[in-house]
């Protein structure tokens, strides 16, 4: 496993590996890494010849200082998993690296990051689009893999290749869960074991809204549900859901007759929880 930290060491790598028409699959990341980043490791490996992978915690899509400065950090963690899961290339970029002294140069997606998630957390998403575009235009992948928890994230990268014609497949990896059904994220490491007990509600209550959807009812129904199961747990403070179509995100209403993609976040004490689940009528 080559671990690079320079631009031009990364691209040197890329080129090796890519010789005689060889795939590179990409999956970012910003470290703490668990079993639902291998899962998207071994995505990128069933569709690639050689997988790369970044660790990079990006300072432009974060609101809060403390929430930066408490983002979990264990390097060498890390590079053990994704030596054991046989990456080829780890890109580990220091801050100037990505962000070059005086840079002023942003991307984004005006629509779709200023929406739903996006307007709870102003600039969020142009932070990604901006740090990805900087990542794809470095390593060069064919294929980059993202987890679908991350709903809105997924579509709004979609939408950024697309847009500018980068030469590169998007994938979404399913999204992976603990035995409880807690949707896997560097954050749940952050819980209280009161909170962590308490998170279950998300995937208890996108559970209930799949089996009231099979019932033929109506998306007032379901976020109604929904609302109602989140409320039932006191240390739960539901602070987005948003019932939306699964690919551009635009608001659903009436009977449930299309699938539809419910997106989740919720505040446990200081820690924002997010999950997702596209169901069908």
């Amino acid at each position: 496993m080559k671990i690079c930290r320079t631009v031009e060491e990364t691209r040197a790598t890329v080129a090796a590996l890519k010789t005689g028409g060889k795939r590179l699959g990409f999956v970012p990341t910003m470290g703490a890494l668990h079993d639902g980043h291998m899962s998207l490791v071994t995505l990128a490996r069933e569709v690639t010849d050689f997988v790369a992978v970044s660790i990079f915690v990006n300072p432009t899509q974060f609101g809060e200082d403390t929430d930066l400065q408490n983002y979990p950090r264990n390097e060498a963690r890390d590079l053990a998993m994704l030596q054991e899961a046989g990456v080829d290339l780890v890109f580990l970029p220091e801050v100037e690296t990505i962000y070059p002294p005086g840079h002023e140069t942003i991307v984004e997606t005006t629509r779709l990051a200023n929406i739903l998630h996006g307007a709870v957390r102003p600039g969020h998403f142009r932070g990604v689009t901006s740090v990805v575009t900087r990542l794809f235009n470095i390593v060069q992948p064919d294929v980059a893999v993202f987890g679908e928890k991350d709903y809105q994230q997924l579509q709004v990268i979609k939408r950024m290749v697309a847009d500018l014609h980068m030469p590169v497949t998007i994938l979404g990896g399913p999204t992976q869960r603990e035995a409880d059904g807690l949707a896997m994220s560097s954050r749940n490491a952050r819980l209280t074991d009161a909170n962590r007990a308490a998170a279950v509600v998300l995937h208890k209550a996108l559970s209930a809204a799949a089996d009231l959807a099979q019932t033929g009812t109506s998306v007032a129904a379901i976020r109604a549900l929904i609302e109602a199961i989140i409320a039932s747990e006191p240390r739960a403070n539901l602070t987005g859901l948003d019932t939306v179509t699964p690919d551009t995100l635009e608001p659903v209403e009436g009977p449930l007759t299309q699938p539809l993609a419910v997106m989740l976040s919720v505040q446990f004490s200081d820690i924002l929880l997010i999950d997702q689940k596209v169901i069908q009528p």
